[in-house]
Order: C-alpha cells, then structure tokens, then sequence
C-alpha cells in the first residue's frame, strides 16, 4: 500500500506500513462515528489517545456510510501540513513545502522525475539565494521522513496542476487562519496592507523591519510589478520560521519579476530585533512599512539610552510603539514615507506627549487614520495607522496634519477609496474636508498641553452632524405611540379561582422523549480544526434572545454532518443561560441551521401547543430544577429540560394558555425595543440640549 492511497481515506493519514493514523482534521470526528457507530473499524495499533487503523477498512467503511469527502490536491496538502508532527514544527513543514514549491517553479528542465532530495533541494535554492538555501537547509534531515515524503509527493503533485506561486499563497492563507492559535502569528489582512500601501506609495526600496510572514512587502512588491516598476524589498524579523515564509514569498515574486523582463536586484531578508541588532543600520528606503507587535516594554530601553536614532527624543520604557516609530524614521530616505499600524493608545498617552509633539512640530509626522474594530487583531479594538516622512531640508515643511476616521465614512466607498481619497487631496494641497470622516489640522491645534492624535477628538461624530431638531421630536411621539402599543400587548387576566395548571398531572419530560412525544435536537460538536464553514448561517442563542433571524456561523469539518434545521412550532433554547428562555421559532427562523450552544425542542402537535409548552417550561422555579453549574465560571447554568415536568391538559385548554404566553413574549419583546428607543432618544434629547439644537420649554 502506497503513501499516495491516503488521499481516497477522507480523515486518515497513511504511514509507511499501510496503517492509518487519525490526522488533526478528522480526529474528533472519527471519536464521534467510533461512539455512534457500532461497526466502526477497531484500532489496530497505537494508544488510546491517539490509534491506528487499517486503512483499507476505514476507507470502506467510509464507502458504506456515504462520508468519503473528495478533496482537491491543494486542501490534501494542507492536510499534511496541519497534520505535522510534533505540531510545534508546523511552521517549518510549510516552510519546507515553499521551498519545495519555489525551487520547481525555478527549474527550467522536466519536473517528473521524481522528488527532489534534501541535497538536490538545498543545491538548487543555492544558485537562487545562498541565504535562502542557508535558512531552508537547517530545517531539512539528511533523508526524507516518512511523513516528509508523504507530504511532499503531495506538494510535486500540485505544482503539476497549478502555479507553485499561488500553491504556495493558498497554503499560507490556510496558515494563517487555521493555525493561528498555535503559530501565535497575527498577520496583516490583505484589506489593511492595501490601505497601509495605498498611503506608502512606491519606490525602489521598501523595508519591513518586524515582517512577520511577509504580507505586506509581498504586496508591495507585486503591486509595483503590475504597475511595471521595480522594487527591491528589504526585511527583518525576529522569528527565522516567518524570516524564511517572507523570503520564499518575495522570491516566487521575484522570479515571476524576471520571467516578465523587470530585473531588479533580489529581496534581502534577514534574521534578528530590529531594535537591539539592526540587520540594516545603513539602509535609506524610500518606503518603509510595519505591523510591529504592541506593549512589549522590555524593549531595550536601558541599552539602547544614548542610541542615535532617537532623534526626537529618548522613548520612555512605557512607549516602545514610539521607539519604533523613530527606528522606521532612521530608515527612510528625505522625503520617503512611512507607514505603521500603531494602537489607539500611543496617541494620547502622557508619557509620549512630548515625542508626538516633536514630531508633529517638524512635520515627521503627516497623518493618524483611525480604522474600524474588527478588521484583525485585537478585535476588539480599532487601530490606528500613522503616515510619517523624513523632513527633507531642502523642501517646506507640512501644510498640516492629516486626521481621517474611517469609521463614520459611508459605506458604500471601500477603506483604500476613503483613505486615499482624502491622503491624495492632502498631497496635493487642496485640503477638502469632508465633515466627521476627514480634515487638516494646523499644527497649533494639535499642540497643546496632551497633544492628543486620536482623529475622533477633532472630527464631529455623524450622530452629531446627523441631528435635526424636528425629528428628535417627531421621535417623543413616535415613542409614545409604541409604549402605549407594548402595553396593550399583555394579555387579559384575572385571578384564578382554581388553580389548573397546579393541580394538573405533570408529565416529565424525559418520559415524553422516550415515548416519542417529544424530540431533542443539538449541533454535534465541531472539530477545532474545521476548515469548512457551515452552508448558510446558523442559529445562535444570541439569535434566539433577540428574536432575529440566524446570523451566526459555524465551521465543521468536511465529514461533521450539518446540524439540525428549524421547522415551524420548533421551540428553541439556550443552552447556557442565566434563566430557561424558551421561544417558538419565528417564521424568519423556520429552516435555519442550529448552531452551537442551542437546544431544540420538537413537540407532537397533535398533543401539545407549542407556545404552551415554551411557557411552562419557562417558569422561573424550573430554573432550580433544570439549572446545573456550568463551567463557564459566569455564573450561567446549564439547561437539561429533560429533568422538567409538564401539565397534561386538553389541546384546547392548552390552546388557550399559548395564546396568553405567546402575547407575553411579544410584551417582552416589545418592551425591549421600546427599551432601546427610550435610552437612544433620551441620548438625541441630552445631545440635542447640550448642542443647542433644542430648548426648555417653560
């Protein structure tokens, strides 16, 4: 049995002997099928935590079951690659694979004479780049692995069916996002590169001095060759697994340069801290680009105390970002532009006041763009970009400082359309301000006492330019409208004479489950290293609470079987909770994919009304009886109804019941929305007040 047989076994990886050994990919859900599945394949080796099986059999027992996944060459590729042990060598597996990929785009003669050895692979990449060859040929053994061998020949084999440039950029997309965790690297997503590049322009040198796995230069360097200009890159990064991803990536860039009759000199990458031990004290770019890493305050401070590039002013110990700042100024050549993610805080830190002033004083620095949360790491936190140059002598200095937030922008217009819009009106003197998303400064603004560069400081908010008196008003009424609607929602009561419901039989709920009265539904846990994304969004309990539509998503692994789908009269239920929130799905619901951490409940509509069902269950007291500790540590619980009881009462008087519960949770929801109105309007009439828009009357 062949190592290339493991590309018809769905989840397993063949070793040398022709057993099957489970691959990340699949591993949890091979635990599944072995504990749903009583004719599962028995281990034939290995541990318990981690067998071996026949692959034959796993492979027909796939067959049989109808979960023999076709994968293409390039996701059985990655699948190697994530799959590589020890897993702390991920990086350098993918590194060997670039390797391999560039070294056959650069061979002139026929590439089908069988895998290249380890000698023959450091030989070839040393007529390219003895560095290259240098940083590959640590991380090679003297003869292919096993497990080397495997994952290669699936490599050769993709370089026959598709470019070994953009072989090589799919693997590292799939790097990025899928072994993030453990890779610890937070790149630059395509998005915010085009932005930095757009500000950055082009010129014949560009330098990343902490380049990770290269994204930025990389663009760089292809956008000068489809503009038809040449750029040599230079870079420095501290971690030799992403040095030696940066370098393969701007060599197949390089090589394509060639083949497209741009000659221009080879990228140099090199190894080490930029700050403690520059690769490139002598290096003048006319770009310079950077997403450095934020907070590390043992930075060189004590060391680096008499270093000539502070020339604004030693950084204090608390301010690295603008140590880096000053080493990208040290780097650019009069008149050259630089452009670096910084966090929102190195704006208006005191301990930095005194170096941002200096800066903005001698027009080092040009522009502060402010970007949405959201687009990379932190999440929760929205960057900033800071455009700096060297002062050139011989020219004036800067008309102003250039403020953009791109978070009120409209959204119709992409981050590079806004950003460079408003940067190409900068460069041009015609500064058009464009009220709440961009302006120039007079650098008098900016230099007071705090010398504050957060761009929302000095732009009004769209809330604020938005605001017309007439229709905060005209809102005062419309909110009273609602709450009298809301309030006209509850249903009509009246104290009850004999307590029905108490005193009905109770049925417990995991008696009507195994009657088949009722039915419980939940999403099948999804492998941590899923690499496919659920067909259409999912329903979340974030959903269920608000009552909107499924707008999650979920990824599973290509043999996870999708979750259950909503039906009408389903009632849903959080499975984490603070309290039993049970909600008959809304039409928008209906059809929707259950997602994780939602429990679904199917009732016999022959026996029992939904709402009616969703009601009792709720009932405040249950929580003491289907509550169980949770180990979110939040203080939620963790919902099992199966440890309820429900009345047994007649269809009709069940019937009944719903309808006053169903009008409940429309109350609820009412009252939320009236909620949310309440405290925006009560926002727009404080505004409105202290904006002077609106006046007291007497």
């Amino acid at each position: 049995m062949t190592a290339e047989r493991s590309s018809a076994i769905g989840e397993a990886t063949l070793t040398a002997s022709g057993i099957a050994r489970l691959a990340s990919v699949g591993r949890a859900a091979v635990s599944n099928w072995r504990r749903r599945y009583a004719d599962f394949p028995t281990p034939v080796g290995g541990t318990p935590t981690s067998p071996f099986f026949d692959a034959h059999e796993i492979e027909q027992w796939l067959r049989r079951h109808g979960k023999l996944h076709q994968a293409t060459i390039e996701q059985w590729a990655w699948r190697h690659i994530e799959s590589y042990q020890p897993a702390a060598h991920i990086t350098d597996a993918l590194g060997i694979s670039g390797a391999y990929l560039l070294a056959r785009s650069s061979q002139t003669t026929d590439t089908s004479s069988g895998l290249l050895t380890p000698t023959q692979l450091v030989t070839h990449l040393r007529t390219l780049d003895p560095r290259l060859a240098e940083l590959v040929g640590n991380l090679l053994p003297k003869r292919w692995t096993p497990q080397l061998t495997t994952m290669l020949r699936t490599v050769d084999q993709l370089t026959r069916e598709q470019d070994p440039e953009a072989a090589f950029e799919y693997l590292h997309s799939q790097y990025v996002t899928s072994a993030h965790p453990l890779s610890g690297l937070a790149g630059t997503p395509n998005g915010v590169a085009e932005v930095m590049l757009t500000l950055a322009g082009s010129g014949a040198r560009t330098f990343d001095f902490t380049s990770g796995t290269g994204s930025i230069l990389r663009m760089a360097a292809d956008r000068a060759l489809q503009q038809g200009a040449v750029t040599q890159c230079y870079a420095q990064e501290i971690n030799p697994q992403y040095a030696l991803i940066t370098l393969l990536r701007l060599w197949f860039v390089h090589l394509r340069a060639q083949r497209a009759g741009q000659p221009a000199a080879p990228p140099a990458v090199h190894v080490g801290d930029s700050l403690l031990a520059d690769a490139l004290p002598d290096l003048r770019a006319d770009v310079v680009v950077a997403n450095f890493p934020f907070g590390i305050h043992d930075w060189g401070h004590d060391r680096l105390a008499y270093d000539p590039r502070w020339t604004y002013g030693l950084p204090p110990r608390t301010e690295p970002e603008l140590a880096w700042v000053q080493h990208a100024l040290a780097h650019l050549s009069p008149g050259g532009t630089a452009v670096l993610l910084m966090p929102p805080a190195a704006a208006l830190r005191p301990a930095g006041r005194r170096i941002r002033a200096e800066l903005v004083r001698h027009g080092a620095l040009r522009a502060v763009i402010a970007l949405p949360a959201g687009l990379m790491p932190p999440t929760g936190i929205g960057l900033h970009i800071w455009v700096l140059t060297q002062p050139d002598p011989q020219q004036p200095p800067a008309g102003g400082l250039l403020v953009i937030d791109t978070t009120t922008a409209a959204e119709n217009f992409t981050l590079p359309e806004i950003v460079g819009t408003a940067w190409r009106a900068y460069l041009s003197g015609h500064n058009a301000e464009a009220p709440g998303v961009h302006r120039t400064l007079p650098a008098i603004e900016v230099l007071d006492d705090q010398v504050d560069l957060t761009p929302q400081r000095y732009l009004p908010q769209a809330a604020e330019l938005a605001a017309n008196p007439a229709h905060i008003i005209d809102r005062i009424s419309d909110f009273g409208r609602l709450v009298d609607e809301v309030r006209r929602g509850l249903p009509s009561v009246r104290e009850a004479q004999t307590p029905a419901l108490r005193t009905a039989p109770q049925a417990d709920v995991a008696d009507l489950i195994r009657a088949g009265s009722i039915a419980v539904h939940r999403t099948v846990s999804r492998s941590r290293s899923s690499s496919k994304t659920a067909d259409g969004p999912v329903l979340t309990s974030a959903d269920i609470l608000a009552g909107r539509p499924a707008t999650g998503t979920a990824a599973r692994a290509v043999s996870d079987d999708p979750g259950p789908r909503v039906q009408a009269g389903d009632i849903l239920i959080p499975i984490i909770s603070r309290e039993i929130i049970a909600q008959v799905a809304t039409p928008e619901q209906v059809g929707a994919e259950l997602g994780p951490g939602v429990q679904l409940v199917r009732v016999d509509m022959a026996r029992f009304d939904p709402w009616f069902v969703a009601g009792v269950m709720s009932r405040t007291h249950n929580l003491r009886v289907a509550g169980r500790a949770s180990s979110a540590g939040s203080g939620s619980l963790r919902i099992d109804i199966r440890r309820l009881t429900i009345p047994v009462l007649p269809l009709d008087q069940q019937q009944a019941y719903g309808q006053a519960f169903r009008r409940i949770a429309e109350f609820r929801a009412g009252l939320d929305q009236a909620a949310a109105a309440g405290a925006a309007l009560a926002r727009q009439i404080s505004d409105g007040l202290t904006a002077g828009i609106l006046a007291v009357t007497s």
